[in-house]
């Protein structure tokens, strides 16, 4: 039986040169034809004028870990936080999601006892689930590798080529550098969670900076070696310096995390590594660690992808807000959809193009609010 293509018409299109009143047909999970124009042919959906542009592409969340323990020392049934994840993210219109789990524990207790394993586990359940056909959009992994830890090489060999490994990023959480070089934002945020005293506090730093000068150096360099084993895009994390940029590119860094301060991003494009912020930064006017502020990189031209982060349901407002700073619609959507895409390495999605996956969104504006109304994944509305 020959399932006749499905037709979206009357919509605005975000395409990557332009926006243009036109129609998509649908077919085979792909985008078959691009006709300008506002005719509503019969048997075509009529979006009234709406926007369709291309779902969107989250490289990085912390979604999933969210809700498998949705509060301290509450472990969620993973199947069960699993589908909640995929479905909010759907209804964010997200249509691809590099789910971050982190690898590299720090066994012990106090703060750091937040820190076991659980990524293997979990890439494992991921995968039964959508083995079982479940999920409604495309997920891959992004291992954050926490190169101050005793165990991350041993949690790292643990992943193969058939695990649809496609970020792992260097991350350095050490007290006094990067994200938290202002010691006191550290100890604002750990003190406050788990209610530690001074001398508590100066315990943890310690260790972790003990951790650092055991592990860190030796760490960093196996793992680029893993990503590529792996075939994994490597990632920099809250770089800082143009040194800390060089070592990145000299890794062969393609896409920066979070960087936190103009010059690091700056040297970032010097290098032509892709530069990421967080949509809540965006959003909020501000990094809650007190580093730089995206819309400020945004004015510098040197901010390439927007990820949700935190919170999913932040990630097309925060590329509305970019679209007003540029006055350019196409770019700003770039920042979610066609840039991730490319980051990733992604060739078949994240544009609106004839033979690419039909992975869309359709919205409208409400003032300034982006209103989801539709999402589609390979020409299914989910």
């Amino acid at each position: 039986m020959t399932i006749p293509p499905t037709v979206l018409a009357n919509a605005r299109l975000v395409l990557p040169e332009g926006v243009i009143r036109g129609a998509l047909s649908l077919e085979d999970g792909v985008i078959a034809a691009i006709t300008p124009g506002d005719d509503v042919p019969p048997g075509a959906t009529d979006l009234q004028g709406d926007f369709l542009a291309p779902g969107m592409v989250e490289l990085h969340t912390d979604n999933l870990e969210r809700h498998l323990r949705p509060r301290p020392g509450v472990d969620w049934p993973h199947a069960s936080a699993i589908l909640a994840h995929d479905a909010e993210l759907a209804g964010c219109g997200i249509t691809t999601v590099f789910d971050a789990m982190r690898v590299g524990s720090i066994p012990g207790d106090g703060p750091d006892q937040d820190y076991d394993k659980y990524a293997r586990p979990l890439a494992h359940e991921l995968a039964a689930v959508r083995a079982r056909g479940a999920l409604r959009i495309s997920h891959f992994l992004h291992l954050r590798a926490e190169v101050c830890s005793q165990t991350l090489l041993a949690e790292l060999d643990e992943f193969g080529p058939e695990d649809r490994v496609g970020i792992i990023s260097l991350m350095d959480h050490t007290p006094g550098q990067r994200q938290f070089r202002d010691i006191s934002k550290l100890a604002q945020y750990v003190q406050g969670k788990y209610k530690l005293d001074d001398t508590a506090f100066a315990e943890h730093v310690a260790r972790l900076q003990a951790l650092r000068a055991r592990y860190g150096d030796a760490h960093e360099a196996a793992t680029v070696e893993i990503a590529h084993r792996l075939g994994a895009v490597l990632a920099s994390h809250d770089d800082t310096t143009a040194d800390h940029v060089t070592v990145s590119a000299g890794y062969g860094v393609r896409l920066a995390e979070f960087p936190t301060t103009p010059e690091a991003a700056r040297a970032c494009h010097d290098h032509g590594i892709m530069v990421m912020m967080g949509a809540p930064n965006l959003i909020r006017g501000g990094s809650h660690s007190g580093n730089v502020s995206a819309a400020d990189l945004a004015r510098a031209g040197h901010l390439d992808i927007l990820s949700s982060d935190y919170v999913p349901a932040g990630l097309l407002p925060g590329a509305m807000i970019l679209a007003r700073l540029w006055d350019d619609l196409p770019r700003a959507m770039a920042t979610v959809t066609q840039n991730p895409a490319r980051a990733a390495g992604l060739a078949d999605r994240g544009r609106i193009e004839t033979g690419l996956r039909a992975d869309l969104i359709r919205f409208q504006m409400m003032d300034e609010t982006p209103v989801l109304r539709a999402t589609w994944v390979r020409g299914q509305r989910v």
